[in-house]
């Protein structure tokens, strides 16, 4: 279909539409930035609370509804036994976790050693295949690869325990706002109570005090919501978690040190879209095969094919067709939330994404890229027939 030039007048109207639009979106940007995230981290306690309720709700509904009990003594009553079983397995968890860190620091110079030797291991093997390549490929090949190996051992022995003791006063950073950490908990905890015993009247205020298609609105951008973090992040975190115990589970077979750090570090790096825990299993076993430790890489590999069995066949049924994104988009999304916000951001991008393109789909910019549609229809229309005016302009 041609696109037809706008009149003046239709002109106009369309560019101011846009221009309020697009000033709509700026002074929504700044106002996230500058007043939503500092708002945002100051009410995290109720907000934390809100989302406790929201998902303790359907149980307390039940239990309500069927035995007849309280919200009040049913909201309590959950919140505490929630409170007994998760508080007792993260405080094991932690503990564990802590102890390993602290034998990984007191065993800083016998890792030292076995890396040292491990990249001597590599230099021996990879002077063997540079034999067989032509002589000048194979020296500018050996420099590169033992002015590497010196690099790496020289990040390991610099950077690696300054990491260490940077986690060491992290941790005693951490230890000393416990005072503040506790009053949060407690706020969190009596907001959680509250929300959860008055959830139903609570939910009608807010939602019959706004106008209809403010509600409807809102009702729709929470449905994409819903579906991005309760769905994706839900069903990765249940993979997460059972590639947690998988890796715990082989570790712990083999005899592998520090089995708890390590599978914790790969659940959390499996969690990340793209990547996962072979980035790092794979890489380590063909380092065993180098070091001549075959069966330390058959059993690093079979453990890894576990776990890629486990995602294969679990990741349709948990996952299903719930991110909607491309490798492209996940990359683009991982990439841009790491520049962001570091390895949270990586965690959250895809997740954001996932948003925003639920929203687009529902229509809520419709309007907008209608718009957009009609002012690059008008501006080519507008170029194109600029020359042939202006030609009749000059014949008269």
């Amino acid at each position: 279909m041609e696109t037809q030039e706008l009149s003046w007048r239709e002109r106009g109207r369309l560019w101011a539409r846009l221009g309020i639009r697009l000033a709509l979106v700026a002074l929504a940007w700044l106002l996230l930035m500058r007043v939503g995230l500092p708002l945002l981290s100051l009410l995290m306690p109720f907000v934390l609370a809100l989302c406790a309720a929201w998902l303790l709700n359907p149980l307390v509904r039940t239990l309500h509804q069927r035995l007849g009990v309280s919200r009040k003594l049913t909201s309590i009553l959950l919140i505490l036994l929630i409170l007994a079983v998760a508080g007792g397995l993260i405080v094991v968890f932690v503990w564990n976790i802590a102890q390993e860190t602290a034998a990984l620091a007191a065993d800083w110079s016998s890792l030292e050693r076995d890396l040292s030797s491990t990249l001597d291991a590599i230099n021996t093997f990879s002077q063997g295949v540079f034999t067989l390549l032509p002589e000048q490929v194979g020296l500018a090949a050996e420099e590169a690869l033992n002015g590497l190996g010196e690099d790496l051992l020289t990040w390991a022995s610099d950077t690696l325990p300054d990491l260490v003791t940077a986690l060491a006063g992290g941790a005693a950073g951490l230890a000393s706002s416990v005072p503040s950490f506790a009053v949060a908990a407690v706020v969190f905890l009596m907001g959680s109570y509250f929300i959860t015993a008055d959830y139903p009247r609570l939910r009608y205020l807010a939602t019959h005090r706004l106008p209809g298609p403010v509600r409807n609105l809102l009702s729709e951008v929470r449905a994409a919501a819903v579906s991005a973090f309760g769905g994706y992040v839900k069903a990765e975190f249940i993979l997460s978690v059972g590639v947690f115990f998988i890796l715990l589970a082989g570790f712990l077979l083999i005899g592998q040190p520090y089995a708890l750090l390590l599978a914790f570090l790969l659940a959390v790096l499996d969690f990340i879209p793209i990547l996962g825990s072979g980035t790092v299993m794979v890489p380590w076993a063909v380092v065993d095969l180098v070091t001549r430790d075959v069966r330390h890489a058959v059993e690093l590999m079979v453990i890894w094919g576990v776990v890629a069995l486990f995602r294969r066949v679990g990741e349709p049924k948990v996952v299903g067709d719930q991110t909607g994104l491309s490798p492209i988009l996940s990359l683009i999304s991982i990439y841009v939330g790491m520049r962001l916000g570091g390895v949270l951001g990586m965690v959250l991008g895809p997740v954001v994404f996932m948003v925003v393109i639920n929203i687009i789909r529902l229509g809520v910019f419709h309007n907008t890229a209608a718009d957009l549609r009609l002012a690059a229809g008008d501006l080519w229309a507008f170029f194109r027939n600029r020359p042939a005016n202006e030609t009749n302009s000059k014949n008269v």
